[in-house]
């Protein structure tokens, strides 16, 4: 059979596996690796190479130094700052908000989701606050955080990774122009308007579970875990600097906390989410076989010539936004942004603009997954806590997602021009 509808057959499997997720996600992206291979399109050394990818072990790498912040109790401590600033609900949920915001920017957005609901949970049984006013606004800022640094999430080393195979420039902030004006228009939203969607359900019977007490972690390790977090984020920002690529300073900074002890090597290995490494891998060797068997240029010339003749980039922007979002709203973000990527950016390139725009927005769209309980983890996660109904996540996320939109539509054609 020919390269190109071969590659487009697995196209059409990744897309309905990754929605129903009959089988794992891991499992998916390994069989589009194995598949492509054995049907001849890949060699097996382009089949694999995406999980040795240097993204791949930057994201390794970052699983570990995050995860020393958590495991010691650090990342607790921070969390419960929020109760310092805030004295009415409101200002409740601005400090869950803006603290939640930044952790996720340089943290797993679920991990410090995961990490600060408990504490969360036990901050409103203390102020008689019902947790259904501040547990929505604790997962959307996680998600909102994760736009602001290329490690916030999975899905935005995809879009390093598609950026770099086009030898186009990246930067550790590349995000952040789009991501931290989607971050604060979210907190000025709940804090302004948002907060009237939140549901008050008073008569939860489940708990959030017990708090894990850190009192007999040693003081030095929350430090030293903090320090080489701060360290590690300093050296990837002046990357070209110092002259240390991101990924070795993320492999030096867990290599560090399990040398001292921070971490037991058990843990540190522990702490590597692998269905998200075979995620990016299979993922990867989908974007390779679309590229070399011109399955993608196929497809997006499809979508081009359905728009009409010379389409407007903006309406090629509008496209690749709304379908990334409606997506991952009922799948996982981080494979929605991996099926979504390779077709941005062909689609971009068919118009012979600037593929930065589109890979930008397709994974802020992707990372757009407010109006359901399954398009994020964390959203699943205070599903039952908050007494959560399928609505709840409508009412409250389909505005923030419309805001992100309108920031996005706004600021992408101007931060990356079409035609520079």
């Amino acid at each position: 059979m020919n390269p190109t509808i071969l590659t487009l057959c697995f196209l059409a499997f990744a897309v309905i596996m990754f929605v129903l997720e009959k089988i794992p996600l891991a499992l998916t992206a390994t069989i589009l690796s194995v598949g492509l291979c054995l049907a001849g399109v890949l060699t097996p050394a382009e089949a694999f190479e995406g999980y040795v990818n240097s993204n791949v072990i930057l994201c390794v790498g970052m699983f570990v130094v995050g995860q020393a912040l958590f495991d010691t109790g650090m990342a607790n401590k921070i969390g419960g700052l929020v109760t310092r600033f805030a004295k009415s609900e409101r200002q409740l949920i601005i400090a869950i908000m803006l603290i939640v915001g930044l952790m996720s920017g340089f943290l797993s957005n679920t991990g410090t989701a995961a990490v600060l609901i408990p504490v969360v949970c036990g901050i409103a049984d203390q102020s008689g606050y019902s947790r259904s006013r501040l547990l929505m606004p604790l997962v959307f800022a996680a998600a909102l955080g994760g736009n602001l640094s290329i490690i916030g999430a999975p899905g935005n080393l995809m879009g390093v990774n598609a950026l770099q195979e086009l030898d186009l420039p990246t930067s550790f902030f590349m995000y952040a122009p789009v991501g931290l004006p989607m971050l604060l228009a979210g907190i000025l939203y709940f804090a302004f308007i948002g907060y009237r969607f939140l549901p008050d359900h008073r008569d939860l019977t489940e708990g959030a579970g017990p708090q894990t007490d850190y009192s007999a972690v040693p003081r030095w390790k929350q430090l030293l875990s903090l320090a080489v977090l701060v360290v590690v984020v300093l050296a990837m920002i002046f990357e070209e600097q110092i002259g240390i690529p991101i990924q070795i300073s993320a492999c030096l900074g867990a290599i560090l906390l399990v040398l001292t002890g921070v971490l037991t090597e058990k843990q540190a290995l522990a702490s590597i989410d692998l269905k998200v490494v075979f995620l990016f891998g299979g993922s990867l060797s989908l974007a390779t076989a679309l590229e070399n068997t011109g399955a993608g240029t196929l497809v997006a010339d499809t979508i081009v010539a359905a728009l009409g003749e010379n389409p407007n980039p903006l309406v090629i922007l509008l496209v690749v936004f709304v379908v990334g979002c409606t997506l991952t709203n009922f799948m996982s973000n981080t494979a929605t942004t991996a099926l979504m990527l390779p077709i941005a950016t062909s689609l971009a390139q068919s118009l012979g603009a600037d593929p930065s725009s589109v890979v930008v927005a397709t994974v802020i769209a992707c990372s757009c997954a407010y109006a359901t309980p399954i398009g994020m983890p964390a959203n699943t996660m205070v599903l039952g806590l908050g007494g959560y109904k399928f609505r709840d996540y409508v009412k409250a996320g389909l505005p923030l997602i419309l805001i992100s939109f309108v920031l996005s539509m706004v600021l992408l054609p101007i931060l990356h021009p079409f035609f520079p």
